[in-house]
């Protein structure tokens, strides 16, 4: 994507793959009376650098009960992790959650770690189709890849994310970054996670693909 520029460099790239490793927020277990939103991500979901409670799935919380729709949410995100670690711990989490809607933020630390597209796409559907079998509704949330890949890898990259959205019929959130992506004041010193600022704007970015999932499963 022409936009993705100088805070996905190379160095940058490799600051994260470093830095993932840390715990993320660990997975919260949804309340048995109220139709649970599970969010399997990696550290852009996860809180990673943040305070506690800062991060966009807090903020959606936060919104659902503004709006008064009556959700729990379990942040099942741990930093770095990748598609196949989702997908490994994704029946544990269909298991104890029976979430009505699962939020898919997985990908981007397959590239950076060098992962085959195959294998990518092979997980992304594993993980949308196990939570449909599970009777969930699926929100999956595409990525870029950073340019030094190239144009070509990074429109395949993320043409995974569309193919899937339209073969399994789910709802699609282009690109989590968007709108910050060219704003480095919005990144951490790594240039590669977002500040506690541009939470918001993240969850911009999801919410108007969520919205609509939500009064069905209520319902």
């Amino acid at each position: 994507m022409d936009t993705l520029k100088k805070n996905w460099s190379a160095r940058a790239c490799v600051a994260l793959t470093m830095l993932a490793t840390s715990s993320a927020l660990h997975a919260q277990d949804a309340a048995t009376n109220k139709p649970a939103i599970v969010v399997l991500g990696d550290s852009l979901s996860a809180e990673y650098g943040l305070p506690r409670d800062t991060g966009w799935v807090n903020l959606l919380r936060q919104r659902l009960a503004k709006e008064r729709l009556d959700y729990s949410v379990a942040n099942s995100s741990i930093s770095g992790d990748t598609t196949s670690g989702g997908r490994a711990r994704l029946t544990a989490v269909l298991t104890r959650i029976k979430p009505a809607v699962v939020v898919v933020e997985l990908g981007a630390n397959d590239a950076l770690r060098g992962v085959p597209l195959a294998t990518t796409e092979t997980n992304l559907r594993g993980i949308v189709e196990a939570s449909q079998a599970a009777h969930a509704k699926v929100l999956l949330i595409g990525m870029y890849v950073p340019p030094n890949y190239g144009p070509d890898y990074s429109q395949k990259f993320h043409a995974i994310y569309e193919r899937i959205a339209k073969d399994k019929n789910v709802a699609l959130v282009p690109f989590l970054l968007a709108g910050i992506e060219n704003k480095p004041t919005m990144f951490q010193s790594d240039q590669i996670h977002p500040t506690v600022q541009a939470q918001p704007l993240l969850l911009e970015n999801v919410w108007p693909s969520l919205k609509p999932l939500l009064g069905a499963s209520a319902s």
